[in-house]
């Protein structure tokens, strides 16, 4: 988790930046072709019934550097998560995305409708399984600890500190359980207004997926800092509309996509460059049992 300047001008203004750069809960939706995402497979090798037609519709939660390359439906051209859903798209002969922004509670909820497939860095979990319908998994996941630059959030101190989740995440409860702080975290609505209270020094740190923080960490110019992640089990999942008839082909698409390759590619293509940092390298933190 990275740690804020000890210039205050500076950590405002990354907070700032942050800030102006989120995307409201309410879901807007652009028909985009497939953006800088380079298609692997065979063409229409599955077939479905979207939504609308020679189209996939996929929802998110804006802004997610690295795995959506834009701030804004409108905006989004590329990303691990799009690009796969650009390559789902491929292998069912479709032509279009539609891209709808909603908040991540939810999308875990259940709540959203009128789409095909969503993507968020969804983990999948036995609670969420009870509401949503899950894919198969495409990521393997921890939680990482961001801070602002100069900080002294360690792993032998980071009980004592001001620690933030997101609504909605497994973070939640990981942190209540694992990281067990005096005092406990404060639930955001949102992950970027988590990140800007990290930036402005009213947390200490923000605890979510490693990939996510490292993203915010790369974007906020030398503000913020991961400083070290916990190892979950976790994997992320695409959530399907309950009992959508286009479930089995889409996941005989991110089936074969893990087999031929392609998801290997996806994440050399996006989440290295843009995260500015290997996942597996991040230090490791030492949960409670």
């Amino acid at each position: 988790m990275a740690r804020s300047r000890l210039v205050a001008t500076a950590a405002a203004a990354a907070a700032a930046s942050l800030t102006l750069s989120a995307c409201g809960g309410a879901s807007t939706a652009k028909a985009n072709e497939f953006g800088s995402c380079e298609v692997y497979g065979e063409k229409g090798s599955i077939s479905i019934n979207p939504a609308t037609p020679d189209t996939l519709t996929v929802e998110t939660n804006l802004p997610s550097p690295g795995w959506w390359k834009g701030t804004s439906p409108e905006a989004v051209d590329g990303g691990y998560e799009y690009c796969l859903a650009a390559n789902i798209a491929h292998r069912a002969g479709l032509s279009k995305l539609k891209v709808m922004n909603a908040s991540f509670d939810a999308l875990v909820a259940g709540q959203t409708k009128d789409y095909d497939i969503a993507m968020a860095q969804v983990s999948i979990t036995p609670e969420r399984e009870k509401v949503v319908q899950f894919s198969k998994p495409y990521f393997d996941s921890n939680v990482a600890v961001l801070v602002r630059k100069g900080s002294d959030v360690n792993a032998s101190n980071i009980a004592s500190k001001k620690l933030g989740v997101a609504l909605g995440t497994t973070s939640v409860d990981f942190v209540k359980d694992k990281a067990q702080p005096s005092t406990p975290a404060r639930v955001f609505q949102e992950t970027d207004t988590m990140v800007t209270a990290v930036a402005s020094g009213q947390i200490d740190a923000a605890i979510q997926d490693t990939a996510i923080m490292l993203g915010f960490a790369k974007g906020s110019s030398g503000a913020l800092e991961v400083v070290g992640q916990y190892k979950t089990g976790e994997q992320y999942g695409a959530i399907y509309p309950k009992g959508s008839p286009n479930a089995a082909a889409m996941d005989a698409a991110i089936a074969a996509m893990n087999a031929d390759g392609s998801l290997e590619k996806l994440s050399a293509n996006w989440l290295g460059p843009t995260l500015g940092g290997d996942p597996a390298k991040v230090p490791v933190f030492a949960a409670h049992e």
